[in-house]
């Protein structure tokens, strides 16, 4: 099967190829794609050198299935003219997600909502993904009505950039070419992507649009408050969250453990919790701190937290296309 990653050489893309190898995908031709001044590049893949090749050469290639993740100006150019030539696109940005046209896709949700009609798909954003990998199953059996969210995401939710920005300020530099408008390190910015005209972010307005969107229930409440935090590994996030239905603790570690994509790590006598440090490389979304909100009846307080590089993106592309494979949609 031949396989284009869009967006080859960056934090994201580098994780995609990562995990095609890692899930054993079914690759017999790799079609590194960057953007013009990285053409002819090499990048490494199952211990084959791949050069990287223009966008055009990619398309013209005919791949079965291209992962963008060059970010959602260059989706919403080139992931029609992929689709058009036959390619499944499953895309990483924005671009797609809230289009009325395109399934917005968690593996374990809707993926078996996907049809042969289906060129584009949406991955959804990262945050969003974990938070809805661990309310799937409780929203199956209580109803979620309401979810107040707020985030501490990691800096390689903005990418390279980023990373280097709290590096060099963790060294006692000044950052060199800042991401943020804010030193980062020993810093929380509550400040994730552009300010809209309602106060809040885009990235907190994506959380309440998207989570809609894949339970496909509009009657969902969701506020969300997204921040930066200065650690590298995953993102971690509080979920306060409202049910219909009355629900037993005990029952809600048996579903949560029974659940697709979520570990439980919830052992508070013996300081165990989820942390981005432990959930870094690993595909599963950890859940714990579960505790009843006491403030109100039917909540449920938890801590998510998810390697964003991974589940939040790479990881979830790459299952998207298993399933689709395993469906037959993809040959």
């Amino acid at each position: 099967m031949k396989v284009a990653v869009v967006g080859a050489t960056g934090l994201v893309g580098g994780e995609m190829l990562k995990v095609l190898a890692e899930r054993q995908f079914p690759v017999t031709e790799l079609i590194p794609v960057a953007s013009e001044k990285s053409v002819g590049q090499e990048i490494e893949f199952q211990g084959k050198k791949f050069k990287v090749v223009s966008m055009d050469d990619a398309i013209a290639a005919r791949p079965e299935v291209a992962i963008f993740s060059a970010g959602g100006t260059t989706s919403k150019e080139h992931a029609p003219r992929f689709a058009a030539v036959g390619t499944i696109v499953i895309d990483n940005s924005s671009a797609w997600r809230m289009d009325p046209t395109k399934k917005l896709v968690v593996s374990e949700i809707n993926a078996k909502d996907l049809t042969p009609e289906d060129k584009i798909i949406a991955n959804p954003n990262c945050s969003t993904i974990q938070m809805v990998v661990a309310l799937n199953q409780l929203h199956a059996a209580y109803k979620v009505q309401r979810i107040v969210v707020s985030t501490y995401q990691s800096v390689t939710g903005t990418g390279k950039k980023a990373v280097d920005q709290l590096l060099e300020e963790r060294a006692g530099q000044t950052a060199s070419n800042p991401a943020y408008p804010h030193r980062i390190d020993l810093n929380v910015l509550p400040h994730i992507d552009v300010f809209e005209d309602n106060g809040y972010t885009k990235e907190e307005m994506k959380m309440v649009k998207e989570t809609k969107k894949i339970f496909g229930d509009d009657s969902i409440r969701v506020t969300a408050t997204t921040v930066r935090i200065p650690v590298m590994g995953g993102h971690s996030e509080s979920v306060n969250v409202e049910f219909a239905e009355e629900f037993d603790l005990d029952e809600v570690r048996e579903i949560l453990r029974r659940t697709e994509g979520v570990e439980v790590v919830d052992d508070v006598k013996n300081n165990v919790y989820p942390m981005p440090k432990d959930a870094h490389g690993k595909d599963a979304v950890l859940v714990g701190r579960l505790r009843r909100d006491e403030s109100q009846p039917r909540t449920l307080n938890m801590w998510v937290v998810a390697d964003n590089l991974r589940k939040g993106a790479a990881t979830n592309a790459v299952q998207i296309a298993e399933k689709m494979l395993e469906m037959g949609l993809l040959k």
